[in-house]
C-alpha cells in the first residue's frame, strides 16, 4: 500500500463529505450507557510527538470547543484491533494469557518499529494525523498476528472492520455539527505536511478499550517491551 497516496484519497474523499455535510457526527460519544468495549493492541507516540500534536488541537479547539479531541492520554496507534468494540463483550470471556502468549510469538525477532507523523487528514468521522513506518517491521508484525491469531481458536475480529494498514492516529472527532466550516478546512489544508515527529515504539500495550481509548475506560492486560535492536 503506498501511504502517501492512500492518506491523500481518504483526505479528498472526506473533504467533500465536509463540504457536502455528509460527514458522520458520533452520537454515542456523550452516551454514559455506551457499553462496547474490545480487545486492541496498540503503541503510544512519543512525548514530544504528543505534544506537537496536542499544540495542533488547540488551533483546532480555538475555532470549535465543541467537537471531542484525543488528550495526550488517549493517543496511540492501533497495531491490531484483535476484538473489535461490541456491546456484549466481557473480559471474562477470554483468558488474556493466550493471548498474550501469541503476541509474544509474533514480536520474536521483530526489528525496532519506528513511525514518522507527518500531516494531518480528514475521515468521514474525524482528523487523523498520517503515520509513515520505517521499514517492514511494524507490516511484518501485522502479518504474523493475523497467521497466529486466525490459526488459533481464540475469540478474535482480526479484519472484520477493516484491513489495517496504516500508522495514523484519531486526534478529533464530529462531536457536534461543526460552527466554523471554512476556518476549520483551511486549518486542514494548512496542517497537511507540518512534521509532528518520529518516534520508535519501545513497547506495546494490551488493553480492554472502549470505542475511544478513554483512559478511563482502559484496562492494560500487559505491558510487551520491543528490544531496541533484534
Amino acid at each position: 500500500m503506498k501511504l502517501k497516496s492512500h492518506y491523500e484519497s481518504l483526505f479528498q474523499s472526506a473533504r467533500q463529505q465536509l463540504i457536502h455535510d455528509q460527514y458522520e457526527v458520533d452520537k454515542k460519544i456523550d452516551n454514559p450507557s455506551d457499553s462496547r468495549r474490545g480487545i486492541t493492541l496498540l503503541a503510544r507516540p512519543d512525548h514530544h510527538c504528543k505534544t506537537k500534536i496536542t499544540a495542533f488541537l488547540d488551533e483546532l479547539q480555538l475555532l470549535d470547543p465543541s467537537q471531542y479531541y484525543y488528550p495526550q492520554s488517549d493517543l496511540h496507534i492501533t497495531i491490531m484491533s484483535i476484538i473489535s468494540c461490541y456491546a456484549e463483550f466481557q473480559l471474562e470471556q477470554i483468558n488474556p494469557k493466550e493471548y498474550i502468549s501469541i503476541i509474544l510469538d509474533s514480536l520474536r525477532h521483530i526489528p525496532p518499529i519506528k513511525v514518522h507523523f507527518a500531516g494531518v487528514t480528514l475521515s468521514p468521522a474525524g482528523v487523523l494525523v498520517q503515520g509513515y513506518p520505517d521499514g517492514e517491521a511494524l507490516q511484518e508484525l501485522r502479518d504474523r498476528l493475523r497467521e497466529h491469531f486466525k490459526s488459533s481458536t481464540l475469540q478474535q475480529s482480526l479484519d472484520k472492520r477493516y484491513t489495517i494498514q496504516t500508522a495514523h492516529s484519531t486526534i478529533m472527532r464530529y462531536r457536534h455539527p461543526l460552527k466554523n466550516k471554512d476556518k476549520f478546512l483551511q486549518t486542514i489544508e494548512s496542517n497537511r505536511h507540518t512534521d509532528f515527529g518520529t518516534f520508535t515504539v519501545s513497547e506495546l500495550e494490551l488493553v480492554v478499550n472502549d470505542w475511544y481509548q478513554r483512559k478511563k475506560n482502559v484496562l492494560v492486560l500487559h505491558q510487551l517491551p520491543i528490544p531496541s535492536q533484534h
